[in-house]
């Protein structure tokens, strides 16, 4: 079996976080981990597990496309590069089927996707830049596992965390997991005391100055949702 190691001890509050969340605490820590062009097949699909990494190339020769899926261990995220190509796929019925009895958390492509209702019936989340019928047969070939790829223009590693909703999604190197996280969830606090503050009334515009809205996502800040600005500052 494919090891990818365990999600992580947080694994409960990293579900609970959306990829905006995210994407702005990656933001504040300088760390790049949104992968531009990347949707979901349906928006309510979600994901959340660690990468386990392939790595496509162009190839004439009738090689394996995918027979790797036999050994993931369940709760993998399957991240797949074709170099964001649009003419071939990678992935279709037959893969969907055996990521799912594998226990696979879903798959994210640099590319395209095929027999996609298959993966919308079993509700199967996949990432990709589109669907295409055109087979990768003889097409591309692997041409490694578990190695550093790019999805998206950001690098994945094996074993770092993925996550995925209806806005895209984000890559969270392992080194720098508990920063990101802990930014993450004070975003989150601060956005939960705008939006309540919304909904009793408040402008936005006093909203956003007295929970320091502009300052969320600021690269070094640390906000402290629970010191708002105080008034008239």
């Amino acid at each position: 079996m494919v090891r990818t190691g365990p999600v992580s001890e947080d694994f409960e509050e990293w579900k609970r976080l959306t990829t905006a969340a995210v994407s702005d605490a990656l933001d504040r820590t300088g760390v790049k981990g949104q992968c531009s062009g990347i949707s979901p097949l349906d928006r309510s699909f979600r994901v959340v597990g660690r990468a386990f990494t392939v790595k496509y190339a162009d190839s004439a020769a009738n090689r394996t496309v995918g027979d790797y899926l036999d050994d993931i261990e369940p709760g993998t995220v399957i991240v797949l590069d074709n170099g964001g190509r649009l003419d071939a796929t990678v992935w279709g019925e037959l893969t969907t089927l055996a990521a799912r009895k594998r226990g696979a958390a879903g798959t994210v492509i640099d590319g395209v996707c095929r027999d996609s209702l298959r993966s919308l019936d079993l509700k199967y989340p996949v990432f990709s830049r589109g669907t295409y019928m055109r087979t990768g047969k003889d097409r591309v070939r692997v041409e490694a596992y578990q190695i550093p790829i790019s999805v998206g223009n950001t690098r994945v590693a094996p074993g770092d965390l993925v996550i995925g909703d209806a806005d895209g999604v984000v890559i969270v190197q392992k080194r720098v997991e508990k920063k990101v996280l802990a930014a993450a969830l004070e975003i989150r606090r601060a956005e939960d005391q705008i939006r309540r503050a919304l909904l009793s009334g408040m402008r936005l515009s006093e909203a956003r100055r007295k929970f320091r809205y502009f300052e969320l996502q600021k690269r070094g800040s640390s906000i402290g949702a629970s010191r708002p600005t105080p008034e008239g500052s």
